[in-house]
């Protein structure tokens, strides 16, 4: 519990620099690894995400970034606790859904997270990509405990037939979903 109290911290800390800037951001994470993502929406004409959060965080004393070329990754570290808090900036469009508003995002203490569906898309996505197990277990456990709040049309059917086929255990809850939906 202290380890989700340090990433909340570190999430409001980074969301109020970032909504003092007009910069759309929601975050996700992951379930059972304590780790915390940030999706920041394209700017106007186009400033790439990583230019927009640098920028923002630039004159703090809290929050370093550093840009890893290599990987096309940029990383915010909020320095206040002890070790301090990674989180990664994830461009909207390429990890979550391209605009962040109501029907994408949802607040949790005030700090904007993505909904269920988004969560569960984002992450379908990128276990389809990657075939990480880290992904398939937060699919697992945000689609089985919260299969009621999840948007069928947001999910790629396809995808999560292949998901449900490897997983059997997630099958229970996305028939449930199915079944809301009248498929």
């Amino acid at each position: 519990m202290a380890e989700t109290r340090r990433l909340l911290e570190a999430a409001a800390a980074l969301s109020r620099i970032l909504r003092e800037g007009n910069i759309p951001h929601a975050f996700h994470g992951s379930v059972f690894t304590a780790e915390i993502f940030c999706i920041v929406e394209y700017g106007a004409n186009q400033t790439h995400p990583f230019r927009r959060v640098r920028d923002a965080v630039a004159d703090t004393e809290d929050f370093t970034a550093t840009l890893s070329p290599w990987t096309n990754r940029l990383h915010v570290s909020y320095r206040r606790p002890i070790p301090p808090v990674d989180i990664e900036i994830l461009p909207a469009g390429e990890f979550g859904p391209l605009h962040l508003d109501n029907s994408t995002v949802m607040r949790i203490h005030d700090i904007p997270f993505l909904t269920v569906s988004e969560f569960i898309r984002a992450k379908l996505n990128n276990w389809v990509i990657r075939g990480t197990e880290r992904d398939a277990q937060d699919i697992i456990y945000a689609l089985s405990r919260y299969w009621n709040r999840v948007d069928i049309n947001r999910i790629q059917e396809q995808d999560m037939n292949q998901f449900v086929a490897r997983y059997e255990v997630a099958a229970p809850a996305w028939a449930a979903v199915r079944r809301k939906y009248g498929v």
